[in-house]
């Protein structure tokens, strides 16, 4: 029996990770991951988001990351480890977060008694996490926790928003919705990457792009407009609820009242992190 409100978790999921994944975005990374020869942006987000599991093959970040075009990871997994081993890589990450969130939230806010709440709030959240079925959690739950308390709530915040992420993944199994798919109708719920950045950044092409509208359309999912239709919404909706109950554990582990305050706390540093340019403006949307 849940002690939560509803949707606290999912909530509270959406305040930690826009503060985890600024450094995705971060020309500090791209700095730190150059200084250690890895030039190429995208090589540069693999391969620090992967480097938790070792070196590992284009199919298990195909795997585990989902939404990417084969073709685009087997571009860069495995050959990034033989510029930069995993272990050099996990070091320049860490590098580059301590300056991205230096730079965006400033010095003060780094050093703060809300930052050090908001890190023991997150770590203790994450002793609830299972490391069952969920790959990219479990690799960056053997990583040490940080010191520093602002490293320590970015890695809390990674552990959390990867555990969620891993049983996403099982919910969009269950749904049925293969990574396009899923990458577009999170899209026409108004809440997913706009067309730029998926052709962008997913590796996938116009032409699949546009396959994947027709698949959806073909099971009453999408409609003529891009829209979804009122099945679409229903299949989002019971998908977001899925993901929810397979994420509730360090969320009831943590308590209503911590919930709330570290959903508080993440989001003043989110709205911060918005505030000082961590994110592209035409990021999300439907165009």
């Amino acid at each position: 029996m849940t002690t939560l409100p509803p949707r606290a978790g999912r909530r509270c999921h959406n305040a930690l990770n826009p503060v985890h994944s600024t450094v995705y975005f971060s020309p500090d990374l791209l700095t730190e991951m150059a200084a250690i020869g890895v030039t190429d942006r995208r090589a540069a987000y693999f391969a620090s988001r992967a480097a938790a599991l070792g070196r590992v093959g284009a199919g298990a970040v195909t795997a585990t990351f989902y939404g990417f075009a084969p073709a685009l990871v087997a571009r860069h997994v495995p050959a990034v480890w033989d510029t930069a081993a995993p272990e050099a890589v996990l070091a320049a990450r860490l590098r580059g977060v301590d300056v991205t969130l230096r730079r965006l939230l400033g010095e003060e806010a780094v050093a703060s008694a809300d930052m050090a709440e908001a890190a023991e709030l997150a770590l203790r959240a994450a002793e609830a996490c299972s490391p069952a079925a969920r790959p990219l959690y479990a690799a960056h739950a053997d990583l040490p926790v940080p010191e520093a308390p602002h490293l320590a709530f970015w890695h809390a915040a990674t552990l959390l928003r990867e555990h969620r992420g891993d049983g996403h993944l099982t919910a969009l199994l269950r749904a049925g919705l293969d990574p396009v798919e899923s990458l577009l109708t999170h899209q026409a719920s108004g809440h997913g990457m706009s067309t730029k950045w998926m052709l962008a950044t997913r590796g996938w092409s116009e032409a699949e792009l546009t396959a994947g509208q027709e698949r959806l359309r073909g099971r009453g999912l999408l409609a003529a407009d891009g829209e979804l239709t009122e099945e679409g919404l229903g299949l989002r909706k019971e998908l977001e609820d899925e993901t929810d109950r397979l994420d509730a554990a360090p969320y009831e582990h943590l308590g209503a009242a911590g919930t709330a305050r570290l959903t508080e706390l993440a989001g003043g540093f989110a709205a911060a992190a918005f505030a000082a340019g961590a994110y592209p403006a035409d990021l999300l949307g439907k165009g």
